[in-house]
């Protein structure tokens, strides 16, 4: 229980209230209770039987409920299935009280217009086509709350808007949902038919085929996170003092994406290049990133080659897509100094502006070995100082408006170490730049050279470019 914010408990508390309520008519309710007891088994055993991701193909057999049944009969269908089966994730009896009485509700709303339409007498008449204005209707209200019962949990448990999650929810679930409401209304009509339940039931056989392709869908989505986690942890082994920066790149990236609006496929995206957007210091020789002293400028196009590596390396999974240009551009400046290619303002791809500012935001708010984190607003007055020269404005004023109204909580990614000794002739070790730049390049050596061409300037720069902790320390003593 203590992952769930007492708010979001205290919103499942109402809904299992309201549930409640709506069954409180059941015991004067005249319902043919072999059809509910026949239902509601059907149910649980398909739930039961169905992987964990299969929980809502199984629609048809709830909305046949809704068209044959009253509406508190016809809330007490799910409640068996719901209770019994297994969610798969903690806490578990109150995941299963929540979608117990998530799918009351819904159901109970749904019967109940069914009912008000005159819907039922339509079935019982297999008078058609009236019979589907009705179910038409019935299948919009259960879909709308639906997705209003799991918008609010999002907004309650992911800080997102209620509404614009209510609504992206409504439009991807609609078209399934309209699908297997037809379904249940073809069982619902066969049931009261001369041919009986029997036939009804043999309108699941069809869905059976819907429900597999759903399951192999969920298999490969989640192959893509095995293969995902798996490319992470390799990097965190390789670069182990930067662990966990990915990851919140990827949760600052898709903050971005939310606050411009981006629908759910494009957010999804863009966590996945925040997450990989450095996958490419697997191509990059270990000695350079742990190396104990500055780089030389050749070293240090060596490691500017990381994004190249990267976008090679996933160059092959499909379901990257948009990410690999993240991947492949993210150290790109609107100015045009970037690399790997040098391009300037509306050349470099959106995500890629997007996982750039996530990245620079990640750098400056962790703390390192060699240095202390900096407060979240300076960081994004930082970024808002270099936006236009090397950020997306876009990118950093929707950074800015999601922190303000979420917050942010950044993670320490290695223990700190303890300052090196100072004697008092020595100065003051001024604060890092806020470009988080390689304390190793030639510029900070005792026998200064040339920059590459692509060097980051003195504005925020990711802590991609930062090297090894151990050659800052040097560089600093």
């Amino acid at each position: 229980m203590e992952a769930v914010p007492l708010r979001a408990r205290a919103y499942v508390a109402c809904a299992v209230l309201a549930a409640l309520v709506c069954l409180l008519p059941l015991p004067a309710t005249h319902a043919p209770w072999w059809v509910v007891a026949l239902l509601a088994a059907l149910y649980a055993g398909c739930k039961r039987l169905a992987p964990r991701q299969l929980a809502g193909p199984f629609y048809p057999v709830l909305l046949a409920a809704v068209f044959l049944l009253p509406p508190p009969a016809a809330a007490c269908v799910p409640l068996p299935g719901a209770l019994l089966a297994r969610t798969g994730q903690r806490p578990e009896a109150l995941r299963r009280l929540w979608r117990a009485a998530q799918l009351a509700l819904a159901v109970w709303a749904a019967a109940r217009t069914h009912w008000e339409l005159g819907g039922r007498d339509a079935v019982v008449a297999s008078d058609f086509p009236y019979a589907l204005l009705p179910a038409a209707v019935a299948v919009l209200v259960f879909c709308l709350v639906l997705s209003a019962l799991d918008g609010g949990v999002r907004a309650l448990t992911e800080r997102v808007g209620a509404l614009r999650a209510s609504r992206e929810l409504f439009a991807r679930s609609l078209a399934p949902v309209a699908v297997h409401g037809l379904a249940g209304l073809m069982m619902a009509v066969l049931w009261r038919s001369r041919y009986g339940p029997v036939a009804a039931l043999l309108v699941l056989l069809p869905m059976y085929v819907t429900w597999w392709a759903y399951a192999q869908y969920h298999r490969e989505r989640a192959a893509h996170q095995a293969t995902i986690r798996a490319l992470v942890q390799a990097v965190d082994i390789k670069d182990g003092y930067t662990r966990g920066h990915s990851e919140r790149v990827g949760q600052a990236s898709v903050l971005i994406a939310r606050e411009l609006g981006m629908a759910d496929e494009r957010v999804e995206v863009l966590r996945f290049a925040g997450i990989l957007h450095d996958v490419g210091k697997l191509g990059v020789p270990t000695r350079l990133l742990r190396k104990d002293g500055p780089l030389t400028p050749e070293e240090r196009r060596v490691i500017e080659l990381h994004p190249e590596y990267g976008h090679e390396m996933v160059r092959g999974i499909s379901f990257l897509d948009e990410a690999r240009a993240a991947i492949l551009h993210h150290h790109e400046r609107l100015d045009g100094s970037g690399y790997p290619y040098g391009l300037s303002g509306g050349q470099i791809p959106e995500c890629a502006r997007v996982v750039a500012v996530a990245d620079a935001f990640d750098a400056m708010t962790s703390t390192r070995s060699y240095r202390r984190a900096r407060p979240v607003g300076a960081a994004l007055a930082e970024l808002e100082r270099c936006a236009g020269a090397q950020f997306d404005p876009r990118m950093v004023t929707a950074l800015t408006r999601a922190v303000d109204r979420h917050g942010w909580r950044p993670s320490v990614t290695a223990d700190p170490a303890p300052p090196p000794p100072r004697t008092p002739a020595t100065p003051p070790v001024p604060p890092p730049a806020a470009d988080d730049q390689d304390d190793r390049t030639p510029q900070h050596s005792q026998h200064p050279q040339p920059p590459h061409p692509a060097s980051p300037g003195p504005e925020a720069e990711s802590e991609a470019e930062a090297g090894s902790e151990p050659g800052r320390r040097r560089a600093r003593r």
